[in-house]
């Protein structure tokens, strides 16, 4: 189709000036002579005209039908080209950590791409009342451990990375063993763990992060399977003394589905000593098939966060007071395994 054109109501030339032009600056229609198709002699020469510009078109995020055609290359492009900005970036360090060795473009980027799979597909994880964890703020969520390897951790923090309305970065609380391990040091600090102690644990508080930690440590990753889904000892409430001199709810996080994907049958005492490991676990498939027995079996997971539990009513000498915890840790651990039951009895399947 050729391009429209228009005559433009601001050009003088166009109005009936001594050619009967109508009033309010209506444009004449300029006459013709029957039977010839020429001008009028006398006639006032037609009005110049223009080409209209086609509008702009809204960037609405989707790919226009040009693109389409070409099967998406622009957006190709633009993924090939913000992949090289970021290989550019890591390669010349121009890119931020903070003081605990925390990377969030790493993690957003990479890591989390790399643990989505497994959350998604593989242990199909679903996650109930995301909505409990505060939008902004420090806040303190405290779960169950299990699963002979700390897997559960990993989902948690996809969990709430994915889910979370105000996209909050999960800060979890990890033991010294996994800082002294090659590769898996490095990784941690990247994904934004740090060492469970209480200094760290209340920097992060006090800097509005979300702080996630897990009390049973290797007592719970490391029970045998006929104890599954039964809460080992939660310390000395530690996690709550924090809680409490930093005014931060304490969110208790149920999880269901980690028990089974390694089924804990025995633990070699004298190779656990060997390797400076709290426990060797000897599983139905582990040591046995060699590296296919380290696989984790495909359970179905569910992560459930709780209501939070207000600490900030409490008066600051609150944080030393041993009754104090002693209750509050209870109620974290009772709630926790209440929930704990309760999901189990609404789980068709292990595997589904």
């Amino acid at each position: 189709m050729a391009d429209a054109k228009v005559i433009p109501f601001d050009d003088d030339r166009s109005r009936g000036s001594g050619t009967g032009g109508a009033s309010g600056g209506a444009v004449p229609r300029p006459a013709r002579r029957r039977g010839t198709g020429g001008r009028r002699p006398g006639a006032a020469e037609p009005a110049p005209v223009r080409e209209v510009q086609p509008l702009p078109v809204p960037d609405t995020g989707e790919p226009s039908d040009a693109a389409a055609a070409d099967g998406g290359d622009g957006g190709l492009e633009r993924r090939i080209a913000g992949g090289l900005a970021f290989l550019r970036r890591r390669l010349t360090g121009e890119y931020e950590v903070d003081d605990f060795g925390y990377d969030a473009e790493l993690t957003d980027q990479v890591l989390m791409s790399l643990l989505r799979p497994v959350y998604e597909n593989y242990f199909r994880v679903e996650v109930k009342g995301v909505e409990n964890i505060p939008a902004e703020g420090g806040a303190l969520i405290v779960a169950n451990h299990s699963g002979t390897l700390p897997l559960d951790g990993l989902m948690m923090q996809v969990a709430v990375h994915d889910h979370h309305p105000a996209d909050r970065h999960l800060r979890l609380l990890a033991a010294d063993l996994v800082f002294v391990l090659p590769v898996v040091n490095e990784l941690a600090r990247k994904l934004g763990h740090t060492l469970a102690c209480a200094e760290d644990a209340e920097r992060l508080l006090a800097q509005g992060e979300l702080v996630g930690v897990m009390p049973e440590g290797f007592k719970g990753i490391g029970k045998p399977f006929g104890e599954r889904y039964k809460l080992q000892r939660f310390g000395r409430g530690g996690f709550v003394s924090t809680a409490l001199r930093q005014g931060a709810p304490i969110i208790p996080c149920s999880i269901v589905g980690a028990e089974e994907i390694y089924p804990m049958i025995g633990n070699s005492k004298t190779l656990a000593r060997l390797l400076g490991f709290p426990y060797f676990p000897l599983t139905p498939t582990f040591p046995w098939l060699g590296p296919l027995g380290a696989v984790p079996l495909p359970t179905k997971w569910t992560i459930q966060f709780g209501e939070p539990i207000p600490t900030d009513g409490y008066a600051p000498e609150a944080a030393e007071d041993p009754m104090l915890m002693f209750n509050l840790t209870d109620q974290v651990r009772e709630q926790i395994q209440h929930t704990l039951y309760k999901l189990l009895v609404q789980r068709r399947s292990v595997f589904f």
